[in-house]
């Protein structure tokens, strides 16, 4: 099936998809048709994704023929977020006698798994990232996907060198992977947490931090002490999950995580929602509620809150004022300059408008600085400097 786009589905494909799936065929066609799903590009347009959410199918769920049948990697369970921890996780979890609390990391989204021979590294959209892939290749003990390819790492890749969420707060030198589940192909079920755990260690594979075991009913107030300690940090949260991953998992996020995602958000004010605004600002509210802080602590709260929000913000403002361009810097290290040039064509599919600097030689490997311009940011700033109105 060779061809671009999903102008020409073969009729006997989609039948055959809708019978794997139990869809009608009108309904496979239809999605098709709206772009729902559809196929990726070039060396990859064997593989189509869900670029909705279909029933129980995730978005970013991608699928291939696989002799007479279909694969599917599916896509990152939703995972719903805790705003009042107490309550919350005795309702969730009620009739465990435990829940484990791992590390939420703050890097970027991916699924990594072999599909037709072939590792590739899934972004959540259900894209093919030709960076993250060849790290992958790099960083990962593959002998993994040889003794089990029918399992899928599902992490985060973490570090200064990564060109969608660059953080420099793990210590880590450039990239890594850092797992969190490893799931099975075509039904999404995931390991418990125990069996997760030594296959990772056999196969040396970096991992979030797992902190411990926690009754249920004292699971709060160890969950606070933790987020506490991860806040001073500057890390993200907490996942909470049971054990034997039967029961879906909660987030729950640290102050500074809230405000340092909000200070990126205010930054690029025109490109961000305002419902993730918002949704981060509410946190803040439940946390210092539930937390019972002391006007001190309140104060401290309304500065820090005050300031990512207003810190940003103003500072974008002056730099259109001053007849600057806003945008986003990031970095990339590359054995060979041809992933550099994929990955530009890449953003470009992508509709990310990207500068990418000459090439520096480190050591052996190439650095290359991107800088990805948020137009509609610059555009509606400069507009009102000019006497456009709001």
């Amino acid at each position: 099936m060779s061809r671009e786009g999903n102008e020409e589905i073969d009729p006997q494909f989609i039948v055959k998809l809708a019978s794997f799936l139990g869809f009608e065929k009108e309904r496979v066609q239809h999605l098709f048709e709206k772009n729902y799903l559809a196929q990726n590009w070039g060396k990859y347009e064997y593989l189509f994704r869900f670029d909705k959410e279909i029933s129980h199918i995730e978005r970013g769920t991608v699928l291939y023929e696989k002799d007479d049948s279909f694969e599917i990697i599916m896509g990152f369970p939703k995972i719903r977020r805790a705003m009042v921890l107490d309550t919350t996780i005795k309702k969730h979890f009620s009739g465990l006698e435990k829940v484990a609390v791992e590390e939420k990391m703050n890097g970027y989204n991916v699924r990594i798994a072999i599909a037709k021979d072939e590792i590739l590294a899934i972004t959540r959209s259900g894209y093919i990232c030709p960076y993250t892939t060849q790290k992958a290749k790099e960083k990962l003990n593959l002998k993994f996907f040889d003794d089990f390819p029918e399992l899928v790492l599902y992490g985060e890749m973490i570090g200064p060198d990564n060109p969608y969420v660059p953080k420099d707060i793990y210590g880590i030198d450039s990239v890594e992977f850092y797992i969190f589940d490893i799931r099975e192909k075509n039904s999404g079920k995931p390991l418990p947490i125990s069996r997760k755990q030594e296959i990772l260690e056999k196969y040396g594979f970096f991992q979030v931090k797992f902190f411990k075991e926690i009754p249920l009913e004292n699971a709060a107030e160890e969950i606070g002490k933790i987020i506490r300690e991860l806040g001073e940090k500057e890390h993200e949260g907490v996942v909470i999950k049971d054990p034997e991953m039967v029961l879906s998992p909660l987030k729950y996020t640290s102050s500074q995580s809230n405000c340092s995602d909000l200070r990126h958000a205010f930054k690029f004010y025109n490109e961000t929602g305002r419902d993730y605004m918002l949704s981060r600002i509410v946190r803040e509210g439940f946390q210092t509620v539930e937390w019972n802080e002391d006007k001190a602590e309140f104060e401290k709260r309304c500065m820090q809150l005050g300031k990512s929000i207003l810190g940003p913000l103003s500072e974008s403002i002056l730099s259109v004022k001053n007849g600057q361009r806003l945008y986003e810097e990031a970095k990339i290290r590359v054995r060979d300059l041809k992933t550099a040039a994929e990955f530009e064509d890449y953003l470009k599919r992508l509709g990310i408008d990207a500068i990418f600097e000459e090439p520096q030689l480190v050591g052996e490997e190439y650095l290359v600085i991107i800088k990805k311009i948020n137009k509609s940011t610059n555009d509606k700033t400069q507009a009102m400097w000019q006497g456009e109105t709001w």
